[in-house]
């Protein structure tokens, strides 16, 4: 019997650290920059974003429910600190380089390079990730939670941000890195 409770014992600390994963996530990322002081961060749940005007048709207001949360982080380029800003965008890259990360679009415009990834299945998509990099300014990291998202559904929901259906005053902080710097 004693030797039963040995090897179960055995078998469940080998799968615990079989389970345990060294690559590094987005959301592990995240999570550590939360006390670093030199990140500007934001949590929001998506309904924050609904403005007071909003006018969401129903198929607006189904998309904009497929989004659960969103998580920002930014660091912002200062004097002084362009070797700590190129250290921390490359962990960003490289994290978001993974295979898992699917490339949804990328674009470049005025110093400014925009990185749409996606997890999840290509009409089911679980978490948008925009990562945002100038040299001049700094990067941000844009994460949406969603439920069965389709990326026709997130082109829609930048079009209800151009409209002002979304109130995006509650991120003015992060993107007041890329206007005023």
């Amino acid at each position: 019997m004693t030797l039963i409770k040995y090897i179960t014992a055995l078998i469940i600390g080998l799968l615990t650290l079989a389970s345990c994963s060294n690559e590094k996530s987005l959301q592990r990322f995240l999570v550590d920059k939360q006390e670093d002081n030199r990140y500007l961060k934001i949590d929001l749940a998506t309904s924050l974003l609904q403005s007071d005007q909003s006018n969401f048709t129903e198929d607006e207001q189904e998309i904009l429910n497929s989004v659960k949360k969103v998580n920002v982080v930014a660091y912002p380029v200062k004097s002084g600190n362009i070797e700590e800003y190129k250290t921390e965008k490359a962990a960003v890259i490289e994290i978001i380089g993974q295979e898992k990360y699917k490339t949804l679009s990328s674009m470049k415009s005025n110093g400014m390079h925009i990185t749409l990834k996606y997890l999840g299945e290509e009409d089911a998509i679980d978490e948008v990730i925009v990562f945002a990099s100038s040299e001049e300014k700094g990067f941000g990291v844009f994460r949406l939670l969603c439920d069965d998202m389709r990326p026709d559904q997130i082109l829609k929901l930048m079009g209800s941000i151009q409209k002002g259906d979304l109130d995006v005053s509650k991120l003015s902080g992060i993107g007041d890195i890329f206007k005023n710097m």
